[in-house]
């Protein structure tokens, strides 16, 4: 596996990181913690060192996985997770709401730390910005916990360019997570210039557009009430049924590359920057080694072309969230 470092922060990652939310929360199934501690291991046998949570999946009930199954291992691999929310035990993710008063950042920090059984959080991101905390007091919140020995670095997640701008003048960003893939490429515009200026690595999730750009769903793809993507206007079967020409492309180069659809569009995240590192999730071993297969495939200056150029002439159908979820974003 190769490694990456995330901007000038000094984070080396493996080249591909594992989003760990889907395991026990938001696709509607709930899986066997034994199976999805043993694919954990896995990973890191495979070569992966990254892994992603957050106190809101579940709430708890993902970081309470991850620690079980990294913590016997901590000095194999870089864990993050986020801050940002009241999280309301067994409740829904509307009843979730943001809370990044620097108080109760040092208190979930705390709390997190138990959960996954460690003592210092490898990069801890806000997980949305809150509209009634200046970015400065949440930054100097994450400064203290990093002189704390609490936290190692500081991330942020769907913020806009001038929070990301005044943050990383209280305490350096290491890394903003958004989300970016060949379905979604709004980062492009103006965030990916602005992480390269100040050296801050991007950590892509849903790189796979959750899960539609592996070419496994379609009109026929019937969703559970309880799997969020049947809340997204994106996941409509209208929306699916154009949106198919994303896969399409990408099945048109992974036929010529020997590959599939899924290791095309990892290929491609991964060529736009040194400084870029998925984070796939997956429940399943076989998707996992997939994914993995993604890191040594490589696309030659034409095959980028090619999809770009083919990306360009696709307008996607349907928003990615709901309107009250994308306020959230872009802060």
């Amino acid at each position: 596996m190769q490694k990456r470092k995330l901007g000038n922060g000094n984070l080396e990652v493996s080249a591909l990181g594992l989003g760990c939310m889907g395991m026990s929360f938001s696709y509607g199934t709930v899986h066997d913690e034994g199976e999805m501690i043993s694919l954990m291991y896995k990973a890191v046998d495979l070569g992966v060192t990254f892994f992603d949570t957050a106190e809101v999946y579940g709430p708890f009930t993902n970081e309470v996985l991850v620690g079980k199954a990294l913590s016997p291992i901590r000095d194999k691999v870089v864990i993050a997770t986020k801050f940002g929310f009241n999280c309301v035990p067994g409740g829904a993710p509307a009843t979730q709401t943001l809370n990044s008063r620097p108080e109760h950042i040092k208190q979930v920090a705390e709390e997190s730390l138990k959960r996954l059984n460690i003592d210092c959080i490898d990069l801890y991101y806000q997980h949305r910005v809150d509209p009634d905390v200046p970015i400065e007091d949440v930054a100097g919140a994450v400064k203290d916990l990093i002189a704390a020995g609490k936290v190692k670095h500081f991330g942020l997640s769907e913020a806009g360019a001038q929070t990301i701008r005044r943050a990383h003048a209280v305490q350096p960003v290491t890394a903003l997570q958004n989300e970016y893939s060949l379905w979604f490429r709004r980062p492009e515009q103006e965030i990916l210039p602005l992480l390269e200026e100040l050296g801050i690595g991007m950590v892509p999730y849903s790189p796979l557009g959750k899960g539609f750009l592996t070419g496994a769903m379609g009109t026929q793809t019937k969703l559970a009430d309880n799997d969020f993507r049947s809340k997204l206007p994106r996941f409509t079967p209208e929306a699916m049924k154009t949106n198919q020409a994303f896969v399409d492309l990408l099945a048109d180069i992974a036929a010529q590359k020997k590959a599939t659809p899924a290791q095309v569009a990892l290929a491609w995240l991964l060529a736009q920057k040194p400084w870029i590192v998925p984070i796939p999730g997956t429940t399943k071993l076989s998707r996992l080694e997939e994914n993995i297969g993604a890191v040594a495939l490589e696309l030659t200056p034409a095959d980028l072309r090619a999809i770009q150029q083919g990306a360009d002439a696709i307008t996607p159908e349907g928003d990615r969230y709901p309107a009250h979820i994308e306020a959230m974003t872009g802060r």
